[in-house]
């Protein structure tokens, strides 16, 4: 579990594409490693990643398929910044919100506004996130944990302030970035106890792969 308060920003290093999974290389920047062992999971762009070496500078980790579906990584290049954060523990304050790491969809940034020191960004998340997310309830975008400010239909504003803009990747959001999302575990979980019976009863989806071939993800 996270709290959503970013600790560093880091860079991808390499994204080495093994099979149908894909290994990458961060280098961690500022944030501290040194009690952060093989296995641990650190939050990268909101994405929860387990460490499976440990390279000096930075951290190596898998992310398998489901993760190349669910999130942006599939659109990501070396070079690409993310934002950080080691998994809370039993005396972590609790600054933003419970976030499990688990990204939900892939929401992207459709304007963005100054407004007076702070900025004010409208993002349009996938239809089917629209029903968990809430005016001055909390979202998760790329780690961060954000309020929601205003809802029309799929689209939801933040207003982000200066230093939050600085401390994290926030700076990089343009109108057309993709950023992932990651909507209040509890309307997930309220959602699943509001089926009963019905819970039960089994649903397939058909994933498209299409995308992840295009770049070069799927050999």
């Amino acid at each position: 579990m996270f709290t959503g308060i970013i600790e560093a920003v880091g860079t991808l290093a390499a994204l080495q594409p093994k099979g149908e999974d894909v290994s990458v290389r961060v280098k961690s920047g500022k944030l501290d490693l040194s009690d952060v062992k093989l296995g641990d999971s650190i939050a990268t762009n909101g994405v929860c990643l387990t460490v499976v070496q440990l390279t000096g500078d930075g951290y190596v980790a898998d992310l398998s398929l489901e993760t190349l579906q669910r999130s942006s990584f599939a659109h990501y290049q070396a070079g690409q910044k993310v934002n950080l954060e080691r998994a809370l523990t039993p005396d972590t304050r609790l600054g933003g919100h419970l976030v499990s790491g688990h990204v939900d969809g892939v929401g992207e940034i459709v304007s963005v506004h100054q407004l007076g020191r702070a900025k004010e960004y409208w993002i349009k998340a996938p239809d089917e996130l629209a029903k968990y997310i809430a005016e001055k309830g909390s979202i998760t975008v790329d780690g961060i944990s954000l309020t929601v400010n205003a809802v029309d239909g799929a689209r939801f504003k933040l207003t982000i302030v200066p230093h939050t803009s600085a401390e994290t990747t926030v700076l990089d959001w343009q109108t057309g970035v993709q950023v992932n999302l990651e909507v209040d575990v509890i309307a997930r979980y309220l959602e699943r106890l509001l089926l009963g019976d019905k819970a039960a009863q089994s649903s397939q989806s058909n994933i498209t792969m299409e995308m992840l071939a295009r770049n070069g993800f799927l050999r």
